[in-house]
Order: structure tokens, then C-alpha cells, then sequence
């Protein structure tokens, strides 16, 4: 084994702490990354003059023989490849011999890997973005195609008020669009270099680590070369992203999930988004819904467990950093495999509005009946209470709200005739026309406003 730190040992490292100490198995996602900011040290080696331009040169064009390898998948690893960083070195001495030997000058693996992995995430947060914008788009196509429809509303899984089923999709946009604008902020954050912090203390060649950066897109280059190597904040807060993300979807999900059972019947899915049972041959089971759901808890196991292996971390550059990209992949991957599935099935869904509509019962309009009196000069907190007295009135003689008579109304409070016109869902729905609620024509303000948000970036 061919290792780039065996001079100072007398023996090779055991195979099973060979096993467990090398990183190749996921950081080869890194290659292309790799490849890329080896160009650019090159580049930078020359300009302080530590590399003649025929070395440069030689360089250079072995690394984009070697970047096209890994771009047509024709790069073959060897059994001595440590990490990403060996075999890319190994296979460039291969290439070009001897000079391979001078790129590694004032640069450690240590401001190596945090660059590549800096790269790779700069590279992934507009794929998440774009997939997030997917799903939002279905959204507000649906949206748009039920400005009308009508919703019970829930709070504690409690009907409690009626709204527009565009209202209810609408809230999940939003919960998206935060989602989106947290991983955009994020990028500042990501988008500083650490290349030519070297180990922990800087490299000693005259490097332009500003231009450098900008060379591989980064803003500008790490102020401090010890935070350089081991700063880490930016993988726990895109964990975070990728977990709360997570969470929203959960949250989609299980109102889908109920949503789809006989008991609501409000939705079905499409076939082409459901399963059945290896028994019951009657099911139609919404399990991509549910995977979504569980692969939420997942995502946020990646975040905590991270952040307990920062948490006991010394300053600069320690091999528990090696943690760092596994969670990182993996919450990438699950996302980028439940947005455009949950986008899918919810584009394909039909929409019952009849059984929708039918959800909605007469209690739900009690607020509206203390309204009703507050309009008459009533203080809401009385109000509140004969709407309550009226409830139970219609509850205890087994009648609907709507149904109680008005002689009883009028036996609780200022009622009159026109206490009926209380009960008519859709004049309830254009009331509540406030910025954010949920009248249609505030919910086509909302849709305005989304879909500016949606071009906007």
C-alpha cells in the first residue's frame, strides 16, 4: 500500500485499521471536486513560482486526463487508494511521472478535503433548491385549480373552520419557500475556500489565496487557517436544512395519509403512486407517503449525531471530521429521491371536492355566530360564551347548529332571522379576506405573490 504519510513508519498499517481508516468508499463522490482544485493549486503553485510553466502545464493537462476518466466512468481505483486524494495523485504520477510529486507542495489533505467538500456542497445546493421548486410548483398549480374548493380546517385533528383546499396547499408553498431561502443563505456560509491553510498554520509559499478562491468559485478565502481546516458549521447547518426540509415533507405527508383513508376520502392517488398488499388484495396503501414521513426521522438523526461528534472536538483538523460527509450524502440522496416522487403523486392525485365539502358541518361556523354578535355591540369574550351555550343546546337535543330553532337563539341572546345567513360556508370563506387569509380572492393575492417568488430566483 502506496500511502502519502508512510515515510516517518517502519511497517505497513494493519488491514482491518486499513479498513476502517480509509475514506475511498464514500469519498469518491468527491473526484470531480478533487480533480478541479487540483487545477486550480497547480495554477496558484506557478504564479508564486514553485512550479515552472512546462510543470504547470504538465500538471494541468494529466489532471484533465484524469477528470475525464471519472466523467466517462473509465477510472480505474487501486487497492492502494487511501481516499480520493491518493488515487487522484497516483493516477496523475501514472500520467505524467515524477512532476505529479510537486503538486502536493504547502497544501495538506487537511485544507484539501475542505475544499473538495466546500465544492461538492456548492455544487448540490442548487439541485436541492431546484428540486424543492419542483414540488412547490405542483403546489401552486393545484393551488390555482382549487382558489374555490372547499376544505374543513383542522387544528388539534379537530374540525374547527372551513377553508379553501388552495389555502391548505398554499401553507405547505411557504413552509417550502423558507426551506429554499435557509439553503440559499446557507451558500455564504459554504463559499469561503480553505485551500492554502495547509495542516492547521498556512501554507509557506506565496500563495494568492484570494484569487485562488475565486478561481473555484468560492466568495473569498478562510480568514483563519485553523477555523479553515476544521470548521465543520457548515455541514451541521446544511444538515439542518436537509432536516427540517424533511419535516415539512413529513408534514405533507401525513395529512396525504389521511387525507387518502375512508374516513376522509378526500383524496386518491394515482396508481402509478400507490402500493398494495401481499395479502389483502384490496389495499391501495400510500406508501411513498409514509416513506417520506420516516425518512424525515432519519434526516434528523444525521443532524444530531453529527453534531455529538463535533461537540468533543479539539481545535483544527481531527480524523472524527471523516464523519462529515456520510450524513451529508445521505440526507442529499433522500431528498433529492422524495421530492420529485411526493411531486408526482400529488400532480396525479384526485381531488374529491364533494366528499370535501361534505366534511364540513354546521358547528364549524360557531365562531362566525359570535362574530355575528359582536357585530351587534356584544363584547367577544360574552360572545364566545353564548355561541358555547348554543352548541350545547343543539348538541343536547341532537340537532346540527344550523338547525337549532330561533326561539332558542333568541332565549340565549340578540338573535334574529337573519342568524341563518351565518351558516352559508362560502360567504364565511370570502370574510376572512385579511393579508394571509383564506378568501379566494386573498388566496389569489397569495398565488400572485408565490409565483413571484418562484421566478424571482
Amino acid at each position: 500500500m502506496t500511502t502519502l504519510w508512510g515515510g516517518r513508519f517502519s511497517t505497513k498499517l494493519n488491514e482491518q485499521a486499513w479498513a476502517l481508516n480509509t475514506s475511498l468508499p464514500f469519498d469518491r463522490r468527491l473526484a470531480l471536486q478533487d480533480v478541479r482544485g487540483s487545477i486550480a493549486w497547480a495554477g496558484a503553485l506557478q504564479k508564486a513560482n514553485v512550479l515552472t510553466e512546462t510543470e504547470c502545464e504538465q500538471i494541468v493537462d494529466g489532471l484533465q486526463a484524469v477528470e475525464k476518466e471519472f466523467a466517462e466512468k473509465a477510472f480505474v481505483f487501486a487497492e492502494s487508494d487511501e481516499d480520493i486524494h491518493t488515487a487522484v495523485e497516483r493516477r496523475l504520477g501514472e500520467l505524467i511521472g515524477a512532476a505529479a510529486g510537486k503538486l502536493h507542495t504547502g497544501r495538506s489533505r487537511n485544507d484539501q478535503v475542505a475544499t473538495d467538500f466546500r465544492s461538492w456542497m456548492l455544487d448540490s445546493l442548487p439541485l436541492l433548491e431546484d428540486a424543492i421548486k419542483g414540488l412547490q410548483s405542483v403546489l401552486l398549480a393545484l393551488a390555482e385549480a382549487h382558489q374555490t374548493t372547499l376544505l374543513p380546517g383542522y387544528t388539534h385533528l379537530q374540525r374547527a373552520q372551513p377553508v379553501t383546499f388552495a389555502h391548505w396547499l398554499l401553507s405547505h408553498f411557504w413552509s417550502l419557500q423558507r426551506d429554499r431561502e435557509r439553503l440559499q443563505d446557507l451558500r455564504a456560509r459554504v463559499a469561503l475556500c480553505p485551500l492554502g491553510c495547509g495542516a492547521l498554520a498556512g501554507t509557506a509559499f506565496p500563495i494568492d489565496r484570494a484569487a485562488l478562491a475565486q478561481s473555484l468559485g468560492f466568495d473569498m478565502a478562510s480568514p483563519n487557517s485553523i477555523d479553515g481546516i476544521s470548521d465543520r458549521d457548515f455541514v451541521a447547518e446544511y444538515l439542518f436544512c436537509c432536516g427540517l426540509c424533511g419535516v415539512h415533507l413529513s408534514k405533507i405527508s401525513e395529512n396525504i395519509v389521511l387525507f387518502t383513508t375512508a374516513e376522509f376520502g378526500f383524496i386518491e392517488l394515482s396508481d402509478a403512486y400507490s402500493t398494495g398488499s401481499s395479502l389483502m388484495p384490496q389495499k391501495k396503501n400510500p406508501d411513498l407517503f409514509e416513506l417520506a414521513r420516516g425518512k424525515a426521522g432519519t434526516m434528523i438523526g444525521l443532524l444530531t449525531g453529527f453534531m455529538a461528534t463535533l461537540k468533543g472536538l479539539p481545535s483544527t483538523y481531527d480524523k472524527d471530521l471523516q464523519e462529515d460527509k456520510v450524513p451529508v450524502f445521505q440526507a442529499t440522496d433522500t431528498l433529492l429521491a422524495i421530492l420529485p416522487v411526493l411531486a408526482g403523486a400529488l400532480e396525479t392525485m384526485n381531488v374529491n371536492k364533494e366528499r370535501m365539502s361534505a366534511a364540513i358541518d354546521a358547528s364549524m361556523l360557531a365562531t362566525d355566530v359570535a362574530d355575528y354578535l359582536v357585530r351587534k355591540g356584544m363584547p367577544f369574550r360574552e360572545a364566545h360564551a353564548v355561541t358555547g351555550k348554543a352548541v350545547r343546546a343543539a348538541a343536547e337535543k341532537g340537532l346540527s347548529l344550523d338547525q337549532l330553532p330561533l326561539s332558542e337563539w333568541q332565549a340565549l341572546g340578540p338573535f334574529e332571522a337573519d342568524v341563518q345567513q351565518v351558516f352559508e360556508v362560502l360567504k364565511s370563506i370570502e370574510k376572512r379576506n385579511a393579508i394571509g387569509g383564506t378568501s379566494p380572492q386573498s388566496v389569489k393575492n397569495q398565488i400572485r405573490i408565490a409565483k413571484l417568488k418562484i421566478k424571482g430566483d
